[in-house]
């Protein structure tokens, strides 16, 4: 069912509903099938159209730690943490900070 999904939102790529929604779509879709590559690929395209969309930014350090990628894991959730904390999405900042704090106790001291 994802690789139908994936390729019905991958025709409205470059259309009038292009966007940061579709691209976390996408990116959402790709991480759910565990295709962790291109979910990262679609997840920093919604956040360079949207720097302000928060789940964009959650789902993007997932994506990245799933994808064997602490230190851009860790670098996602802290931005997404200024994001979500700027427009007062309190909620996703405790979630980012939580996933950033664990990463951090994964990493090497020369990658903190």
């Amino acid at each position: 069912m994802t690789t139908a999904i994936i390729a019905n939102l991958e025709k409205l790529l470059g259309g009038p509903r292009d966007g940061a929604l579709l691209r976390y779509s996408l990116g959402n879709e790709h991480f759910k099938a565990g295709d962790f590559e291109p979910a990262v690929t679609r997840l920093r395209e919604a956040v360079e159209r949207d720097p302000t969309y928060s789940a964009a930014w959650k789902l993007l350090g997932k994506a990245l730690s799933e994808a064997a990628r602490p230190a851009e894991a860790l670098a996602a959730f802290q931005q997404g943490i200024v994001v979500a904390e700027g427009k007062g999405d309190l909620q996703a900042a405790k979630e980012m900070t939580v996933f950033a704090r664990r990463l951090h106790r994964q990493l090497p001291a020369t990658d903190a």
